[in-house]
């Protein structure tokens, strides 16, 4: 047998213009967008999720764009955990959500209520979890 090794990849939408229903992002908003994909530019995604927002669409874009992969929208209150990491495992897969789901979405991944709802204010968390051969181990980063 060999052992797969999957690697999830989370981050909130960037900046909006506004908070209305489903807002676009703002230039700063997209500027990040694009600061997301040189940061992955060196990981070879398999697989892109989002939420059916323009906001995290938008801001996963660019890094489909350049892994010339289609995005994938999932709905944060509905997705079955277990399901969600049969279907990805052995892949690198990035997740973009919002700051209430985002944090959630990896504690449901890893198993433990360790993060916590992300900032309004904050748009550059990065959560990083490794599953290897039922190991997991998960970081958090933080850009400015």
């Amino acid at each position: 047998w060999q052992q797969s090794t999957t690697t999830y990849y989370f981050v909130r939408h960037a900046e909006k213009v506004d908070n209305s229903q489903n807002p676009d992002l703002s230039e700063i908003g997209l500027e990040r967008a694009n600061l997301w994909n040189k940061i992955f530019s060196e990981v070879s995604f398999d697989e892109i999720y989002s939420t059916d927002y323009k906001r995290t669409i938008q801001t996963a874009t660019p890094t489909a764009a350049d892994n010339k992969i289609q995005i994938k929208l999932y709905n944060p209150k509905t997705i079955a955990i277990d399901s969600f990491k049969k279907e990805t495992l052995g892949k690198k897969v990035l997740i973009v959500g919002h700051s209430n789901t985002t944090p959630n979405f990896v504690n449901q991944i890893i198993n433990q209520k360790i993060y916590a709802d992300i900032e309004d204010t904050t748009f550059g968390n990065l959560y990083i979890v490794t599953i290897n051969d039922g190991t997991i181990t998960h970081q958090l980063l933080k850009l400015p």
